[in-house]
């Protein structure tokens, strides 16, 4: 308690001002062994084969924070804790995915990353002096359901991506993009709805 009886509230840990936004230290030693965790269990992962299904779920129930019902990630994959990743159901990734989850990042279900998409949750400050202090921050990203993101396509901090969208091949997406639409280019702009087409008819 202070001079006049009130009770003070600890301060945030550093994993705490990390899911929160603020400025934190990486190498903060809570944080420390949850990298040293996840990449454990990422090399054990990415030394499986496509023989060991059951293998490969068990290390992705130890690993993320939520592994939906028929989830495929093809190895390699990479991300920075993985206790930050939440996967709906029928997720698929292809190879060389990489999830940075110092904030949270949650994915819908029905979701496909083509080869080399990346996800980034961090980002450093651009303030050089405050850079120098070796403090980092992260924003959360969010992707929905039935969606679609092509080769090397790179989601920035802080990112919402609605419902039925398609991302083209390589974007690089900057800003929010909104359901039941296609989006493409750097940095990423919508140029349709997702309207039927033509050539995609099913028989």
């Amino acid at each position: 308690m202070d001079s006049q009886g009130k009770m003070h509230r600890p301060d945030k840990t550093e994993k705490q001002r990390m899911l929160a936004g603020e400025l934190y230290l990486a190498s903060d030693p809570e944080l420390a062994a949850g990298s040293k965790r996840a990449f454990r269990l990422l090399h054990l992962y990415n030394q499986t084969t496509v023989d060991e299904p059951d293998r490969r779920r068990e290390i992705l129930q130890e690993l993320l924070a939520q592994a939906g019902e028929k989830l495929v990630i093809t190895p390699p994959f990479h991300c920075d804790y993985g206790s930050n990743i939440y996967l709906g159901d029928r997720v698929y990734m292809n190879y060389g995915c990489v999830v940075l989850d110092c904030n949270t990042v949650h994915i819908g279900n029905d979701v496909m990353f083509a080869p080399y998409v990346q996800i980034y949750t961090a980002h450093h400050p651009t303030d050089p002096t405050v850079r120098l202090s070796g403090r980092e921050l992260a924003s959360p990203i969010r992707i929905g359901n039935n969606v679609w993101l092509g080769g090397g396509v790179i989601v920035c901090p802080g990112v919402t991506i609605g419902d039925n969208t398609t991302i083209g091949a390589g974007s690089v997406v900057t800003k929010d993009i909104p359901a039941n639409v296609v989006a493409v280019g750097n940095p990423c702009r919508v140029i349709r709805s997702a309207t039927p087409d033509p050539l995609e008819k099913l028989a």
